[in-house]
């Protein structure tokens, strides 16, 4: 096995493919021009198609709500995201996608997906199954 013959660790090898998995996350994003910050805000928009407050965001994004204006403003600035009044309350405004951001969230999605079957096109469908079904166990402990 490597881990015998390399000395590598198991948690090396995995941080190896951990970084070549984000190195071309990387590389697409930046055919979009967007950051991997802002990526973030972009997912976490889209599981919330009604928009949320940008101190929700901050909160969903585990980041300072000044962090969170920046990124929204870069993406606005960017036509990905808009800012609207808060049906609830009108002192509040709410950030949501653009269709535009919208298409841009469903083709790094793609994109990440080529990437990623890039990677793993080298295992057999047995060896596929096996790692889903242990990162699955992992993730969840």
């Amino acid at each position: 096995m490597a881990g015998e013959t390399t000395g590598e660790s198991l948690g090396d090898a995995f941080g190896a493919v951990a970084r070549r998995l984000r190195s071309a996350s990387m590389a697409a994003l930046s055919a979009w021009d967007v950051t991997p910050s802002q990526m973030r805000a972009v997912r976490v928009l889209t599981a919330h198609d009604g928009g949320v407050r940008s101190s929700e965001l901050a909160h969903l994004l585990h980041i300072a709500p000044r962090s969170a204006t920046e990124v929204v403003d870069a993406l606005e600035a960017k036509e990905l995201v808009e800012r609207t009044p808060d049906p609830t309350d009108r002192r509040a405004t709410l950030v949501s996608l653009t269709k535009r951001g919208v298409e841009l969230s469903d083709e790094v999605r793609r994109a990440r997906g080529l990437e990623s079957e890039r990677l793993f096109e080298r295992l057999s469908p047995t060896d596929r199954a096996h790692l889903e079904r242990i990162l699955r166990r992992l993730r969840s402990d």
